[in-house]
């Protein structure tokens, strides 16, 4: 990368992104495969009937579509860098989104299924705290036999490398505590939410390498302790946003669902989440509207809000 690049300020950054897609449309098919499905049901330790024409549940087309591209195409960090912004910009987080379910439209195992992915902005940001950034939202649409089935839109934050000296300082004072060693887990507790259970949950490094792998993630802060320690500041490795995501649908299906799908989520990531700690999935809030219900889900841990979501049904 040429030093012009890396004194790139957020919105020259920005705006080369959207020069760079401006009208284009990324085009990709596959088949949704039993296999990939099942995988991921052991990644989370659920019931496994994945046969030909089971309906993908809710999140799970996350481990489809993965990353194209060899090694020496993916970035330092060895994370896909298809909608990446410029340097200074290359630490990227999953900031947020919201997907949309067509309810007469289900994918289903064995089907042949269109990808559809769009820039939708790039947009340069401030904080004090974290100073220049660069917010990417896409758009991808997912189509099967029966036409559209759903909507994603996914939005990443791209920060400045860290200066090295401010890592080692930031590792030597924040250390994960309370860390739970052994295999992930996922259960249920007798405490109450708003009258709804309260879900537990701990991912090990083995079960964020797991889910990295089923999603093609290179993405060194979620399976190497040195990076993500060492060159990204972060007390241990980092579970993915993806995967809180898919948890809180899960919790929705078995708390809320009744054997219906969500129509849609919005969710937001708020604070990182890291391998051993133990937190929760509850039901915060619930209330009608004119033609549906809508379900406040937060992932906490010690009182601290990680991500949240408002589900309608």
């Amino acid at each position: 990368m040429s030093s012009k690049l890396r004194k790139l300020k957020a919105s020259e950054a920005a705006a080369h992104l959207l020069e760079t897609f401006s009208g284009k449309s990324i085009i990709r098919r596959q088949l949704v495969d039993a296999n990939q499905l099942e995988k991921l049901v052991f990644t989370l330790n659920r019931p496994s009937l994945v046969v030909q024409g089971t309906p993908v549940p809710p999140g799970y087309h996350l481990v489809y579509f993965t990353p194209d591209g060899t090694e020496a195409e993916l970035g330092a960090d060895g994370s896909d860098t298809t909608f990446n912004a410029s340097a200074p910009f290359t630490r990227r987080m999953w900031a947020g989104g919201k997907m949309t379910w067509e309810s007469d439209v289900l994918l289903r195992v064995g089907d042949e299924v269109e990808e559809t992915t769009e820039l939708l902005s790039a947009t340069p940001k401030k904080s004090r705290s974290a100073g220049e950034m660069v917010l990417v939202e896409v758009e991808k649409k997912f189509r099967g036999p029966k036409g559209l089935a759903l909507t994603d839109r996914r939005s990443w934050v791209f920060r400045p490398e860290i200066d090295p000296d401010t890592v080692k300082e930031a590792h030597n004072k924040s250390l994960v505590e309370d860390v739970v060693r052994g295999p992930s887990f996922i259960r249920d507790l007798d405490a109450k939410s708003q009258g709804h259970p309260i879900r537990e949950l701990c991912w090990s490094p083995v079960g964020l390498f797991r889910f990295s792998a089923l999603t093609f993630n290179g993405h060194m802060i979620h399976y190497n302790q040195d990076w993500a320690q060492n060159v990204e500041g972060h007390p241990g490795e980092v579970v993915h946003g993806p995967l809180n995501l898919i948890n809180i649908l899960d919790y929705w299906r078995d708390t809320h669902g009744s054997g219906q799908g969500p129509r849609d989520i919005v969710y937001r990531a708020l604070s990182p989440l890291y391998a051993g700690q133990t937190y929760n999935i509850r039901t915060s809030a619930t209330r009608d509207t004119s033609d549906r219900k809508a379900y406040d889900v937060s992932v906490e841990r010690d009182g601290t809000v990680c991500m949240k979501s408002e589900i309608t049904a």
